[in-house]
């Protein structure tokens, strides 16, 4: 099923990954009342990470800010894993991201931008939401970063 969320995707050249699967002991999404939480997704494409390292050594900001929006479209295909239509979203509530950093490196809100970018783009203002930017040492697989989201869903008809 798709409708206007997936169709926004499309006009912005995007279109929803397959879910990607749990690398450990966990479900990539679950749904509790009227609230979808993700695990936090890492910016696999086609099952590969495109980038490993730390931010501010091995791999840029700009990169980075590109791999938090993946993270960000990888978390939507969770959402839709357990609610089956994207339209559901009543709004983005929050959204954490972690990014393996530089001892140096302080930008780490410009680099989940890339997430809350991309959901403001794809949803409106639905997309507005509460955040945390946290710099870390390491993520799994060496991921730059990591992105989980909280969503609100419309009440079922």
């Amino acid at each position: 099923m798709s409708g206007r969320v997936e169709a926004r995707l499309a006009e912005l050249g995007l279109t929803l990954p397959p879910v990607v699967p749990p690398v450990a002991a966990y479900q990539p999404a679950v749904r509790s009342g009227a609230y979808v939480y993700t695990a936090g997704q890492l910016p696999m494409v086609d099952g590969v990470l495109t980038l490993t390292g730390k931010v501010g050594d091995e791999v840029t900001a700009e990169q980075a800010k590109e791999l938090a929006a993946t993270c960000a479209l990888n978390a939507l295909a969770a959402v839709k894993s357990v609610t089956g239509d994207l339209d559901r979203i009543e709004r983005v509530v929050k959204v954490v991201g972690f990014v393996a950093s530089a001892t140096d490196f302080t930008a780490q809100p410009g680099v989940i931008n890339g997430a809350s970018e991309l959901l403001g783009e794809v949803l409106g203002d639905k997309g507005v939401h509460a955040r945390s930017a946290v710099g870390v040492a390491v993520l799994p697989l060496d991921a730059p970063v990591e992105v989980e989201i909280q969503v609100e869903l419309t009440p079922e008809a």
